[in-house]
């Protein structure tokens, strides 16, 4: 492992990356899908050809240690891993680099680059593991900083406590998905927390963007394994009690989960964790059309089953995802548990799809390994894999991304009409056209969890302008019907406008005087859901 290289301008291991072979038949493919006779890949770029400002900080002797200003560090701490990131570092373009960056060794370090941040007039930006997908770690702070330090938590990766009479065990904030799990195991516990970052995504980042996790149903987000939370601010150190539950006023846990770093660096937190899986059952259910999947699905959320996966694909998702060819939805249904056979859970919820016209015809499987084969199986690894495909098709100058919402099920299906309508009409508009598709990554009984991926021809350095309408068009419309700007990605940078529009005014108000009194320089991750400061 300690050989291997994450890539510094996309997704995940260099190793891990599409071959060139690959990527020569994905561009084919594409080209046949998208009507286009030139889709051919460039190479990937060099850190040796980048050329970033000179850093603007110098840290103190005391922390020179733990501060890097390389070029690798600072290309690398740049941007996240969303479209707009992968295409501009895949070009060259490395805009506000941060001028720092640190790699805190425990919490102590924290409290002092924060307190360094504070008197050197420097904005200091939390850094998990860089898979932002909305702008969240990008030092674009405005000219009223004396220049950016990005703060990697990477260092703070300790499962420190376990406690196995309340099942909870306290975490550092920058342990990635499999460390976490790697420490638990011996004990017998998981956390459970798998969203599709989960290798290259931190404790402490789930927390900070309330990441949506495995679960599709009742443990959707992180929110609801927090047990208590201990966090560095400017101010001091803010940590709650440790608690099953509790009615004493406004939780101030609530208060830093999906706060986005600007409120404070989460440094550890208590985490509920769970007994590992033994029992699994699966079955991929085909249905006529998607809306009568999502009928079929509103029925099994509304049901008290709590399936683990319940992820509706449209027929080009399922096409595009599980090698489904006959134009049906596919419904990736899957329960699990530590404690029983979960097969009367399956059995029902496959009964109550068939009341919409569902079929399973690969059947019902029941073992350890029952999510790995037939269409779920195929599934699980396009969709493990997909963000390696999303770099090649960066490089292949096509313009592919995802946006997500909730909203309510009395108002889904005007909402699906109404996004699909406006969105492929952006496509044809800005581009010439394109591939729309609509799967369901999580489910409540008031509503699911849309989630719309778009592929479509780019214009040889107009790229990301055409990102940029195609992305306002989506989340005008996400609005417009009544959805949320994003259900699990965040806001960072990219949802402000539209986050702005969503949230009510007083509560803005109230944010904005919480960041005052833990922030009072207003250093933390300027810009990010709050207006920074003004220049002095």
């Amino acid at each position: 492992m300690a050989d291997r290289r994450r890539s510094w301008w996309g997704w995940g291991w260099e190793d891990e990356a599409l071959s060139a072979e690959q990527v020569s038949a994905l561009g084919a493919a594409v080209a046949a899908r998208l009507g286009s006779s030139d889709v051919s890949a460039k190479p990937a770029p060099s850190l040796s050809s980048l050329d970033l400002p000179p850093s603007r900080l110098t840290p103190p002797p005391a922390l020179a240690e733990i501060c890097a200003v390389d070029v690798e560090a600072r290309a690398s701490h740049t941007y996240g891993k969303s479209y707009r990131d992968v295409a501009r570092a895949f070009s060259g373009n490395v805009q506000h680099p941060p001028d720092v960056v640190a790699r805190p060794r425990d919490e102590v370090d924290v409290i002092h680059l924060l307190d360094w941040c504070s008197d050197a007039n420097a904005a200091a930006v939390p850094y998990g593991a860089g898979s932002s997908v909305v702008g969240g770690v990008e030092c674009d702070v405005g000219s009223s900083f004396a220049g950016a330090v990005s703060i990697d938590l990477s260092g703070l990766d300790r499962v420190l406590e376990v406690d196995p009479v309340s099942r909870a065990a306290r975490i550092q904030a920058g342990a990635r998905g499999p460390v976490l799990e790697d420490q638990l195991r011996p004990h017998g516990y998981t956390l459970r927390h798998f969203p599709q970052s989960f290798e290259f995504s931190t404790l402490g980042g789930w927390i900070a963007t309330r990441s949506g996790g495995h679960y599709a149903s009742l443990y959707t987000h992180i929110d609801d394994f927090v047990e208590s939370l201990r966090v560095v601010t400017p101010g001091g150190i803010v940590e709650s009690r440790r608690l099953p539950g509790s009615g004493a006023g406004p939780s101030p846990d609530r208060m830093f989960i999906g706060s986005e770093g600007i409120l404070g660096v989460i440094t550890e937190a208590w985490m509920r964790v769970q007994d590992r899986v033994r029992f699994k059952s699966s079955a991929g259910v085909h249905f006529g059309s998607f809306l009568d999947g999502a009928r079929a699905v509103r029925a099994v959320s509304q049901a008290g089953l709590f399936p683990t996966n319940c992820r509706l694909l449209d027929p080009g998702e399922a096409m595009l995802s599980a090698g489904v060819s006959d134009g049906s939805a596919l419904l990736v249904l899957g329960f699990e548990s530590a404690d029983h056979p979960v097969d009367p859970w399956m059995a029902r919820a496959v009964e109550l799809c068939s009341d919409f016209g569902g079929t399973a015809p690969d059947g019902i499987r029941s073992s350890s390994s029952a999510s790995n084969e037939g269409a779920v199986g195929a599934w699980k690894n396009a969709f493990v894999r997909a963000p390696y495909g999303r770099d090649a098709l960066v490089s292949l100058g096509v313009i592919v991304d995802t946006f997500e919402t909730a909203v309510t099920w009395d108002r889904f299906e005007d909402l699906h009409t109404g996004v699909t309508t406006a969105v492929e009409k952006a496509l044809a508009s800005v581009c010439g056209g394109g591939w729309l598709t609509c799967r369901f990554t999580h489910v409540y009984p008031d509503g699911p969890a849309p989630y719309f991926s778009f592929l479509a021809p780019g214009r040889e350095g107009s790229q990301l302008s055409q990102w940029a309408e195609l992305k306002e068009a989506a989340a005008d419309a996400l609005l417009a019907f009544g959805g949320t700007i994003t259900h699990h990605h965040a806001v960072g940078r990219d949802h402000r406008p539209w986050y702005d529009r969503q949230r009510p005014e007083g509560f803005a108000r109230a944010l904005a005087a919480a960041k005052s009194a833990l922030d009072p320089a207003g250093i933390l991750n300027p810009g990010v859901l709050i207006d920074p400061r003004s220049a002095p």
